[in-house]
Order: C-alpha cells, then structure tokens, then sequence
C-alpha cells in the first residue's frame, strides 16, 4: 500500500518550499494530525498532514470504504507579524480530525465552526473551505484511491458565517471580492453585509 502521508508531504514541500516549523496533536480514538507551518515573505502558510490518511466517509454509509472515497488537507494562510496566529494549530488540527470524528466529508462550499477563535483574540470562529487547485495542486494516486486535494480555509466572522448559511458561499466569497477584502489578514472587521 502505498504511503499517502509522505507523498502528501512531499507535494506540500515542493508547492510551499521546507516547513519552518511543525506541531502533532493526537485525539483519543484518532490517527496523528500534523500541522505544518511554511513561511513566505509576510504570508505564513499552516498546512494540515495526517486528515488524508482515509478516505472520508458519507456518514450515511452503513460502513466506511478504507480505500475509496474524498481525501483532502486544509491549508489556511494569513499575513505574518499582526496576530498570534501560531496558536491556530490545535484549532487546525481538531478541523482535519472532524472527518474521523464526526464523520464529516469536508468539501468546497463548507463551513466548518469550531466555536471558539481559531487564535486568541481573533474576530474568527468557523472558516469556508474554498475550492482547491490554485496554492497546491491535487496529488493524484494510483487507481482506486482518490485524489487528495488540498482545501484553502477562508476565516469568517460570525456575520459572514450566519450570511453564507442563508445565501450560500458563493454569494459570500462574491462580496468578499467586490469589496476588496484581505483574506488574509488576521485582523479584519467582518465585510459589510447590507
């Protein structure tokens, strides 16, 4: 069988470059969640390694497929230097356990709630999984295993999140757009909603 995690970590470290740093969190009844941080000028980057391991699995299925089905790792990136963001790690890694223990299949269009700031004093609770393909790309593996795309997080405040429960993501990260708004920074006030 092939090892899914080192080839995953393989992709992130050819997209991003080397990771700068790294942290592991273990659920109780889980498999180990790596978080990895890279670097790039005044973007930090956090990639998640470990959520791809299994396949995610419909939770209305009576059993899970080991082998087929949607794998995936979360990727979130903020500007460096204006909040302590480095404490999103066990934030990040309770979102890519979620499949294992919720029996979630994270895909675009989701929003993911953790209920608490993803880091102290931040105006975030939950994030929008974006469409993947443009910061890494899938790695594609041999045959009847899927892809493992590798899923932007986008932060929202809890405005943003109660809007795009009623009119959906896209109309949200449309807003987002036409408002100019910095994803990326760790600090921002909510987009106006009117």
């Amino acid at each position: 069988m092939v090892d899914v995690l080192a080839l995953v970590e393989a992709r992130l470290r050819t997209a991003l470059g080397e990771p700068d740093a790294r942290a592991a969190v273990t659920f109780l009844g889980t498999d180990r969640i790596e978080v990895l941080r890279f670097t790039d000028g005044d973007i930090v980057r956090y990639a998640t390694l470990g959520m791809s391991a299994l396949p995610m699995a419909d939770p209305t299925s009576a059993l899970a497929d080991p082998v087929k089905g949607p794998r995936a790792e979360l990727v979130l990136s903020v500007r460096a230097g204006l909040a302590d963001t480095d404490k999103v790690l066990r934030p990040l890694a309770v979102l890519a356990a979620s499949p294992q223990v919720e029996g979630l299949v994270v895909a675009p269009g989701a929003s993911l709630d953790l209920g608490e700031p993803l880091w102290p004093g931040a105006p975030f609770a939950s994030v929008l999984v974006a469409e993947p393909g443009g910061l890494v790309e899938d790695l594609e593996l041999d045959a009847p295993l899927d892809p493992v795309r590798f899923l932007p997080l986008l932060p929202m405040t809890s405005n943003e999140a109660a809007w795009k429960r009623v009119r959906g993501a896209a109309e949200l990260e449309e807003r987002w757009l036409a408002r100019g708004t910095d994803l990326r920074d760790p600090r921002r006030n909510s987009v106006p909603l009117d």
